[in-house]
Formats: structure tokens, C-alpha cells, sequence
């Protein structure tokens, strides 16, 4: 399927989601929006594709929401809009998917929100990275208050949010918004590395693995731990897991299918 904002690429079981509009520095429009939504559904329904990579073209990963856009919304527009952008990262979480944030160049506002929804994030020292919805009399609505709080704490949170001020790449990683960071020229190669070691890896380990930790980060410890001992048992009944034991015992390479 072709898409007007962005480009698809599948690598065996990796595929990559190119944000394509660098002449806006890839900005979420409506039509950005139906077009990433439509290209997770798509995504999910793939069995093949176990991790997805997620970069942009140019100079931004994505460098925020389409203000020439907002600008002209009412309440009601405004909320519809803004949900648009959570319901793909919301597709995200659930998923039985790695996604990888390959962060090129600037994540704001919205941008930074998909960057939050990925597992896992790998920046270019170019990266930056931030929230300037308060200076715009808005606030990050589609996910970013709640999910950078769960990263780095309400304190730091507040500080990013209240502020506007944008985070580089070295700071991100202080604070572990950022996995790893590389040179610019290196992040989709550093990016590749990591989806093909995950895909080594069991097929449902790593799929229980994401909803254990998706379920367990906002419940408390005894219920996520219930969750997980359910979890964990229904993996004893697949064959990855009689594979990976097997391969372990036998000192050889699994075999995962």
C-alpha cells in the first residue's frame, strides 16, 4: 500500500516507517495521522514483521503537530485531533511488536509523543527532543504528560513540560529518555543491529515480555505479578519455549519459528 506522508520498507521481520514529509519537517497532519494509523493496522495484522523501525526523513523525526492546521479548531476538533495521534500509539502498546524510535533530528510535541510510545529509542547526537505545547497555550494531550512522567519522574516532567526548553541527545540520555546514542550517520545502522539481535530472540517470550511490561506499569506490584505468573505459565505451553530450553541444554543456537 502507498502512503501520501510516509514510506514503508520491509527487511524479513523488521519494517521500517519512514515519516516523509521534510519540507514540514514531517509534522503530524491529519492526513500524517490516518496514514501512520493505517500503516500500524496493516502492521499488526502481519505476521512476518515482529519489530518496526520508526525514523524520519530530513532534518526532524517528527518536529511536532500541524499548528497551521490547529489553529483553526474548535474544542471538539481540537480533542479529535488530538486523539488521532494517541490512538497510534495506543496501537503501538498493544501490539505483540519491538518498536524501535530511530531519532534523527528534532521530536517535538507530537513527535515526541510517538517517540515516547516506541520501546525503545536510539537518538543521533542531532537529536532533540521536547514539549512547546505551553508556549502555544495547548499542553502534549496525546500521551506525552503521562508517559514522560512514567519515564523520568512528575519532578523532571513538570521541568520539560512547564518550560517548553528542548532536551538534547546527551541529556535524554542521562535521564533515560534515550536507550543509546550514536553518531548521525550510524542510527539506522545502530538501529538494524538491535532489531536483528531482538529477532534472535523467542517470538513469544518477547511477545509476553511487552504485555507483561505494558499491563504491569500501571497497576500495582501484587496485581502485575499475578499477571506475570499467568503469563510466564502460558509460555510453557509453546514451542518456543521447549526450543529454547532445548537449545540451551544442548548448547546450540535456538531454532525459533
Amino acid at each position: 500500500m502507498t502512503y501520501k506522508t510516509l514510506l514503508v520498507e520491509k527487511q524479513g521481520g523488521i519494517t521500517v516507517i519512514k515519516m516523509n514529509t521534510p519540507e514540514r519537517l514531517n509534522a503530524i497532519s491529519e492526513q500524517a495521522a490516518a496514514d501512520l494509523l493505517a500503516v500500524l493496522q496493516e502492521i499488526k495484522n502481519d505476521n512476518s514483521c515482529r519489530v518496526v523501525i520508526m525514523t524520519g526523513e530530513g532534518k526532524a523525526f517528527i518536529g511536532g503537530a500541524d499548528i497551521k492546521h490547529m489553529i483553526g479548531l474548535d474544542a471538539i476538533e481540537g480533542a479529535k485531533f488530538c486523539f488521532a495521534v494517541s490512538k497510534c500509539t495506543l496501537e503501538m502498546d498493544k501490539m505483540g511488536k519491538v518498536f524501535i524510535a530511530a531519532v534523527n533530528g528534532y521530536a517535538l510535541g507530537a513527535g515526541f509523543e510517538v517517540a515516547l510510545g516506541c520501546d525503545i529509542r536510539i537518538f543521533s547526537k542531532k537529536a532533540k527532543v521536547g514539549f512547546p505545547e505551553t508556549g502555544l497555550g495547548v499542553f502534549p494531550g496525546a500521551g506525552g504528560a503521562q508517559r514522560l512522567q512514567r519515564l523520568v519522574g512528575i519532578g523532571k516532567a513538570n521541568e520539560i513540560i512547564f518550560t517548553g526548553d528542548m532536551v538534547d541527545a546527551d541529556e535524554s540520555l542521562r535521564l533515560g529518555i534515550a536507550n543509546k546514542v550514536t553518531e548521525p550517520d550510524e542510527l539506522m545502522a545502530g538501529a538494524m543491529e538491535m532489531a536483528e539481535k531482538i529477532l534472535t530472540k523467542s517470538p513469544v517470550g518477547t511477545r509476553m515480555a511487552k504485555e507483561a511490561l505494558q499491563k504491569g506499569r500501571d497497576t500495582d506490584l501484587e496485581k502485575a505479578l499475578e499477571y506475570d505468573k499467568n503469563l510466564f505459565g502460558l509460555c510453557f505451553s509453546t514451542e518456543d519455549k521447549k526450543e529454547g530450553m532445548a537449545a540451551f541444554v544442548e548448547k546450540r543456537k535456538a531454532n525459533f519459528r
